[in-house]
């Protein structure tokens, strides 16, 4: 008993001793999935790879917007750039002297037209003084001769053109020989008159191409003359083109000296100095000028350079860039929209898949990111393809108009970047809404 007490007490104690093993809890530890960049580009590619013709007409809104932005920016400073060169050497070699004195509409008296010439505002040596200066090839004065609709015929009270339809009267016009020089004149027959005749005031003139097709001279060895208002002018020349004054073509011009005896000083228009000038020489001239001709008042005299062509090339800027940018905005918006329609419709045709990944344990933002990269990879590369056209159209176009093609690398640099950004921004909401589909609705799809 002792044995079976002990042993049966023993027992009772031992398991008293051990009590129930409590079963310890291991607890499961979900790691949230990951979704690393490498990882996100790959399904980016993927996702258009698996589409290529549905991307590559997505893509093409932004290749033409980002091509026509990279195009217009260099073709503007192309153009501008050209400007420097192709800056007109005539415009840049010509400097005008106006007379800055308000005009006297007076008709002057025979009496008084001899105490005129000095009511020109211009000395009677401004050709010299002109030719005096270091950059003048030639200059002189010249004037509209201030006449009320003169009758100007080939003959004395003759009937030609002119006469019967007073409409085409010709212009007459005064100069002096160094205004006909300047004016770089390509003679068709005779010659110019020159300083002998200016001071003698001879009844000379010098006839424009057009003025003397209509009144019907066509040389000057038979020794024509023109008729002002019956006042006889011998033809000593005939011009067939002038690089300066092409007015001067449809008219008659005498030396200023005969004009300012027989008709008096300008009255409606002011006397002007017209100079020829070496290249580069025109800012000086313009303001030695008035200096030189004028000394005891240079102000009654006022020079007019030829505009700067970097204020032309600004301009030029200006105009194109403002019009043409905003034809690339235009294409950038339909490329946004149409990459944002493409991508809104992926998101509704790969519902099922959304929701497969979602129950697989792609986490909300996993798949905005997904179709955010996808919307960004279309608008950058796009961008690029856009980029590459637009300096190739503008290359071309250089090539094709013997232009230097000038390419800024701020133009360019930056212009995939805008492709990409613009796809960021275009699938926005398509990445919004493909994030909050839920994985049980859209299985159940």
């Amino acid at each position: 008993m002792t044995g079976r007490s002990d042993g049966s007490g023993g027992g009772a104690d031992g398991d008293h001793r051990r009590g129930p093993v409590p079963l310890r809890r291991r607890r499961r530890v979900v790691r949230l999935t990951r979704l690393g960049p490498r990882d996100l580009i790959g399904e980016a590619l993927t996702g258009l790879i698996q589409r290529p013709a549905r991307s590559v007409l997505t893509m093409l809104g932004t290749v033409l917007g980002v091509g026509v932005f990279v195009t217009v920016l260099a073709l503007t400073s192309t153009a501008t750039g050209q400007i420097g060169k192709s800056f007109s050497v005539l415009q840049a070699t010509t400097v005008t002297v106006t007379d800055a004195r308000p005009p006297d509409r007076r008709d002057p008296s025979p009496a008084d037209r001899s105490a005129d010439r000095a009511r020109t505002g211009f000395p009677e040596d401004a050709d010299a003084r002109l030719a005096g200066l270091n950059g003048v090839v030639a200059g002189g004065v010249w004037w509209s001769v201030p006449l009320r609709s003169p009758v100007i015929s080939a003959r004395p009270g003759g009937s030609d053109p002119a006469r019967r339809n007073p409409g085409a009267s010709l212009g007459l016009y005064a100069a002096t020989p160094g205004a006909l020089t300047a004016m770089q004149p390509t003679l068709q027959s005779g010659v110019l008159f020159n300083s002998f005749h200016q001071e003698r005031g001879e009844p000379v003139c010098v006839l424009g191409a057009a003025a003397a097709r209509l009144l019907g001279i066509t040389r000057v060895d038979n020794r024509p003359a023109v008729f002002v208002n019956d006042t006889a002018y011998s033809v000593v020349g005939i011009i067939a083109d002038t690089q300066r004054l092409p007015e001067t073509l449809l008219g008659v011009i005498i030396p200023a000296g005969t004009a300012l005896t027989a008709y008096g000083p300008p009255s409606d228009r002011p006397a002007q100095a017209v100079v020829h000038v070496r290249l580069g020489a025109a800012q000086l001239i313009a303001r030695q000028a008035p200096l030189a001709l004028r000394p005891d008042q240079p102000q009654l005299l006022s020079a007019a350079p030829p505009p700067d062509p970097r204020s032309l090339r600004d301009q030029v800027d200006t105009d194109l860039s403002g019009l043409f940018l905003l034809l690339a905005a235009i294409c950038l918006a339909v490329g946004a929209l149409g990459i944002a329609n493409t991508t809104l419709v992926a998101v509704l045709e790969r519902t099922s898949e959304i929701g497969l990944r979602r129950s697989l344990g792609a986490r909300s933002r996993h798949i905005g990111a997904q179709f955010l990269a996808e919307s960004t990879g279309l608008g950058l590369l796009g961008g690029l393809i856009g980029t590459g056209l637009g300096v190739l159209a503008v290359v071309t176009i250089s090539l094709a108009k013997h232009w230097t093609a000038v390419i800024e690398p701020a133009t360019v640099l930056p212009a995939p970047a805008i492709g990409g950004l613009v796809g960021l921004l275009a699938g926005l909401y398509p990445a919004l809404r493909a994030a909050r589909i839920e994985p049980l609705e859209a299985l159940r799809r």
